[in-house]
């Protein structure tokens, strides 16, 4: 009777003190930020090489954006 009194023994170590809600938040963050690059990069042996072929393709495709804009290079229909 009376262990589960916390002025007894140890029982005030064993308390867990919660951080305030804006490091709370910061740590949600944190781990959802690092759970979704693990889940993108499942399987993958070099996450690395992949974001730079991601990133080069995306590089070519604005080039032909810009290129197909602004110079209209593509070819012409004529009517004669």
């Amino acid at each position: 009777m009376g262990m589960c009194l916390p002025c007894f023994g140890g029982a005030a170590d064993d308390v867990v003190v919660t951080p305030d809600p804006d490091t709370r938040r910061r740590q949600l963050a944190e781990a959802a930020e690092k759970r979704q690059k693990e889940t993108t990069y499942r399987g993958v042996k070099n996450p690395e090489a992949v974001e730079r072929k991601r990133k080069k393709q995306e590089e070519i495709e604005k080039q032909e954006m810009t290129t197909s804009v602004s110079g209209g290079g593509g070819l012409r229909w004529q009517v004669g």
